[in-house]
């Protein structure tokens, strides 16, 4: 849990004093990258959990079955599922293609396509992202707590 709690650290450091006085794409990739890690440490600490607890036989060593085994122990969740989602978009968020738009001013934002959509991620977005996974946070802490 500690691990998690630092990579959310720095991803609000990120978002709260980084963003708002570069104002850069970057700084926003690199921000969804540090939350791509703390979501991975979460479903780590959540599977290692649900196993021992015995409410899964193993842990998936496949990162889509990781997914996939956190969407059927949550699926009442659905605040969890959306963080999935999420999640499988901030994996491919290297390779997706991306357009940067008003890069240095007060309403920088990246043009993301995924799945055939176009998702314009400004501030705030990212802000709508972080109250998700502050949730997402809260609820990993009460699971690895039973």
């Amino acid at each position: 849990m500690e691990e998690i709690i630092q990579e959310k650290i720095s991803a609000d450091h990120l978002l709260y004093v980084s963003l708002k006085y570069t104002k850069t794409c970057d700084v926003i990739i690199n921000l969804i990258l540090r939350w791509r890690r703390m979501i991975e440490k979460s479903i780590d600490a959540l599977l290692k959990h649900a196993k021992k607890k015995k409410k899964i036989s193993t842990v998936p060593v496949n990162p889509v079955k990781k997914v996939d085994t956190i969407r059927e122990l949550f699926k009442d969740d659905k605040n969890v599922l959306e963080v999935m989602e999420m999640y499988e978009m901030f994996k491919k968020i290297e390779d997706l293609r991306k357009e940067r738009i008003g890069e240095f001013r007060k309403n920088v934002a990246l043009k993301v396509f995924y799945r055939g959509k176009e998702i314009n991620i400004n501030l705030e977005k990212l802000k709508q992202y972080a109250d998700k996974l502050e949730k997402f946070i809260s609820t990993t802490k009460q699971f690895l707590l039973r």
